[in-house]
Parts: C-alpha cells; sequence; structure tokens
C-alpha cells in the first residue's frame, strides 16, 4: 500500500533518503478527482523516474469563487484506489497548514504569460498556481514535474517561474488525454450535467474545424465569431475566449505563422470548460 504522507517534514525524511542514494525523484502535482489524463502523467512520470510522488490539494488560492472552492471534487480515497496499479512511491496529502501556515504572506507571481486567457477571466488565478507550485517544488525536492498540456497556459506558466527562480526541477509537459467523443479530460467533467457533457465535444470539434482552416491561411479574427456561434448554438452558455497563440511565449497571433496553439475556455451546464490543440 503506498504511503499517503501529510506533513512536510516526514515527506523531506523520505525524499532525503533517495536522493542519498542517487535516484532520481518526479513529482506529479494534482488537486484529486484523478482521472486517466491524470494517470498518464503518473505513466510518464514512472518510466522516467526511480521514485514518484503523487501530490493532491486542493488550493483554496486559485480558485476565484467560494462556490467553485466549494463544488470542486474530493475523492481522496478513491484517487489512492487509481494510484494503486502504479506503485507510486508516496501520496503527498499536505494538511493545510504545512502549504499556508498561521501568518503566510507571500505570493509568487509571474508576469506577461499570466495575462489574456484564462488570466483575465481569472484574477490572481495565476499567483495562487505559482505560489502553490513553487511550495510542492521545494517540499518535494523533485527532479521532474509532470503537467497536462491541457492547460497549456498554466504548463508556461510553471516552467517560467521554476527557471526564473531557479528551483532545479525540469518541468515537463504531456499530451492531453480526451474521452472518445473528443472532450479532454478534467476533473471539473464529473460536474457537468447529462445534457452538457453530451454537448461538451461541440467545443473541440469547432477548434479542429478552425485548426484546419488556419493551417490553410485564414486569419482567427475571421473565424472567431462563426466558430463562437457554432458552439453557442450546439449549447454552451458562454464562450470566454478562443485565441490564436505562439506556442512558446503565447503571444497573440493574427494567423498561423509560426508553432502555435488554439485555446478556449467555454461555459456549459454552470461548468468552465478549458481546452487547446496545437496548429502547425
Amino acid at each position: 500500500m503506498t504511503d499517503i504522507l501529510r506533513r512536510k517534514a516526514a515527506l523531506r525524511e523520505r525524499v532525503s533518503g533517495w536522493k542519498r542514494a542517487g535516484e532520481v525523484v518526479g513529482v506529479v502535482p494534482t488537486m484529486g478527482a484523478l482521472h486517466a489524463g491524470h494517470l498518464s502523467l503518473v505513466e510518464a512520470a514512472k518510466a522516467a523516474c526511480d521514485r514518484v510522488i503523487v501530490t493532491i490539494f486542493v488550493n483554496p488560492r486559485q480558485f476565484n469563487n467560494a462556490s467553485d472552492l466549494e463544488n470542486y471534487p474530493r475523492t481522496e480515497e478513491q484517487d489512492a484506489e487509481k494510484l494503486a496499479p502504479f506503485g507510486v512511491d508516496v501520496i503527498y496529502v499536505p494538511d493545510p497548514d504545512q502549504i499556508y501556515p498561521e501568518g503566510f504572506a507571500t505570493t509568487v507571481s509571474v508576469a506577461g504569460l499570466t495575462e489574456g486567457l484564462c488570466g483575465a477571466h481569472r484574477p490572481g488565478h495565476f499567483d495562487g498556481v505559482t505560489t502553490v507550485v513553487s511550495k510542492l517544488f521545494l517540499q518535494t525536492g523533485a527532479d521532474r514535474a509532470y503537467f497536462g498540456e491541457k492547460d497549456y497556459q498554466q504548463l508556461q506558466v510553471v516552467t517560467r517561474m521554476a527557471t526564473d527562480l531557479d528551483i532545479p526541477v525540469e518541468v515537463i509537459g504531456c499530451p492531453t488525454v480526451r474521452e472518445a467523443d473528443g472532450l479532454a479530460l478534467s476533473s471539473r467533467n464529473l460536474l457537468l450535467p447529462p445534457e452538457a457533457r453530451a454537448a461538451a465535444p461541440a467545443l473541440n470539434r469547432a477548434m479542429r474545424g478552425m485548426a484546419d482552416k488556419l493551417m490553410a491561411g485564414a486569419e482567427i479574427a475571421t473565424l472567431r465569431p462563426l466558430a463562437k456561434a457554432e458552439i453557442v448554438a450546439a449549447g454552451f452558455d458562454e464562450v470566454e475566449y478562443l485565441e490564436l497563440r505562439a506556442a512558446e511565449g503565447l503571444a497573440p497571433l493574427p494567423k498561423a505563422e509560426r508553432p502555435a496553439r488554439l485555446l478556449a475556455a467555454a461555459w456549459i451546464g454552470g461548468v468552465r470548460l478549458i481546452d487547446n490543440i496545437p496548429v502547425g
């Protein structure tokens, strides 16, 4: 049975033994409610590292409203069962005071990359992400950290943060895992009502159609209103953004003139879904 540790001192003691033995430590940071996307990250870590830690912490500082935090799925027991076949070395479920002790007064903030996209619609979200992830990197002492490309802006932000702060960890992005109908796997999918779940793949379907046209030379400004109308007609309530950005650095692009990502966020059934796909 994989050990579940809740105190950073116990985790550091465990990791220090691995480091003395010269072992490579990988970490998969999560907020729980694990699905096949998370498990693909665990699989990648297991293939490349001697030891693997999966962290589970629902981080209050990256939520923009109290109801979203309250409704976020918390499934520690089921998560441990899902991880059992992978033989991870430790599941780290830190008590809240291990992340935000009394008097905690520091925020880690990344400029530039956090502006626009999710950063524009979720003020303070990425400050919460980079603050908790920097702490998890330091507490676990990991050599490699695995993140899904589904949260593409987050992947870019975390990579920048680790580089800028000289945290000795290699941040590795892994491909988005999807349902058979194209919906990107997300813990939030559990919150979708049945009708919304049936309509949700329309987001990716519209994005793939856009990507084909972008590859043929079309401009995002021409395609965006038509795609938004298609997504809303399929049952979505609102398209928050639908943008073409440079794959490295996330600069806005008018057309796919260099390696790019098409990124979207949209609301359906009271749930906010995000997705992105490579273009070129």
